[in-house]
């Protein structure tokens, strides 16, 4: 039996009131043209938060203290040739201005209503977004 490629992710949730920060991705191999959030692997020896810090200053320019994130929901998530272990962060607070820092990988950055996100989104991520993120959630996805 073959063994899959297993890695571990970070999303982060950036909130303004009722409106989510959504990048559209271009030239990744992956979902382009899709909306998706502020996210990437996690490095080896390194934690959750960490990650969440670190990703958010390389994509968006912002920079984030720990206090400052809440880890709100976990899927587990399969596709053909690999699995994931994906933590969604609520961003509370972060200090700079949001920028798209990855012009290359992201065509756009943007806030949309929770009432009107977009068509073309990533569907892990609608599913992840649309979550109540009141209280800790897990999700399987592609099992």
């Amino acid at each position: 039996m073959r063994q899959p490629i297993f890695y571990g992710a970070v999303h982060l949730l950036f909130y303004r009131g009722d409106r989510v920060l959504l990048l559209k991705r271009i030239n990744t191999g992956f979902e382009d043209g899709k909306w998706s959030v502020v996210a990437g692997r996690i490095d080896g020896d390194e934690e959750v938060k960490a990650a969440a810090i670190r990703e958010a200053k390389e994509e968006a320019g912002v920079t984030i203290r720990p206090e400052d994130l809440e880890v709100v929901g976990v899927m587990h998530r399969k596709n053909v040739s690999s699995e994931w272990i994906d933590f969604y962060l609520k961003v509370e607070a972060w200090s700079g201005e949001i920028t798209n820092m990855e012009p290359h990988k992201c065509e756009e950055l943007a806030w949309f209503s929770l009432r009107e996100l977009p068509g073309e989104m990533i569907g892990y991520i609608r599913t992840a977004v649309g979550k109540d993120h009141g209280t800790m959630w897990f999700e399987s996805m592609g099992w």
